[in-house]
């Protein structure tokens, strides 16, 4: 069963978090763990604070500017080439598999509708530009690494897509093209998300974490799964 859209008038706006919403994973965490694979980083070290920062996000108290600190300095010790062909390995060998098929008939769904679709995260948008594309989302809102002749730097531009930056990041990119989240949907599996959540016409948790699904139910917003094998609830 393909879950359906909420109902809104006309065609509206479309917010689909990335990592474990529209992925049966953490692309995030899986690039780590592609580096390590690779040789790129140090296994012990950089497996441990990995963990450690996913632990944190989980809990909700990931300091976000620490843990870019972190994610973001391997891309500073290699050439972007080469980065971008290591790139396209990880897209295919861990993100491809991890594509939901429900989370795609959703997409297509909103596409069918006429909806703005735009894909906003916290990961940072080398890893999710192509992964974006898999789902043929022009619009995407992430953390913006920061690459200074044809190198990146190993830090960011401008705010942190994550938490109440991400709402930030969000209201800039409404006020550039003049659209608003009255009836907008968006869809998030993660507490993190409550500030954005909170915000629009339409929230929905998607395979929601503990404290997002109290929240979702307490305020009767719909939770569905997307998960395979999972029976969506239709919306």
């Amino acid at each position: 069963m393909i879950p359906r859209p909420a109902s809104t008038p006309n065609s509206s706006l479309a917010l689909f978090d990335l990592d474990n919403t529209l992925l049966g994973g953490d692309s995030d965490y899986l690039w780590g763990q592609f580096l390590v694979e690779q040789g790129i980083v140090d296994a012990n070290e950089y497996e441990t604070a990995n963990r450690k920062f996913y632990e944190d996000y989980q809990r909700g108290s990931l300091d976000i500017h620490e843990f870019l600190q972190f994610a973001l300095k391997p891309l500073s010790l290699h050439p972007a080439k080469f980065l971008y062909r290591l790139r396209e390995r990880f897209i295919k060998e861990k993100i491809e598999p991890i594509v939901l098929p429900a989370a795609k008939a959703l997409v297509e769904c909103h596409r069918n509708r006429g909806d703005q679709l735009v894909i906003i995260t916290a990961t940072n948008a080398f890893v999710t530009k192509p992964i974006a594309e898999l789902f043929g989302i022009d619009d995407l809102i992430a953390t913006q690494p920061e690459l200074i002749e044809e190198r990146f730097t190993g830090g960011f531009i401008g705010i942190p897509c994550f938490r109440e930056g991400k709402v930030k990041r969000l209201n800039h990119w409404l006020h550039a093209h003049r659209l608003d989240t009255s009836t907008a949907t968006f869809y998030s599996d993660s507490h993190n998300d409550l500030p954005l959540l909170n915000q629009v016409g339409h929230p929905v948790a998607v395979d929601p974490d503990e404290q997002l699904e109290l929240t979702a139910r307490q305020k009767s917003w719909p939770v569905l799964s997307l998960r395979q094998g999972a029976e969506p609830v239709v919306i």
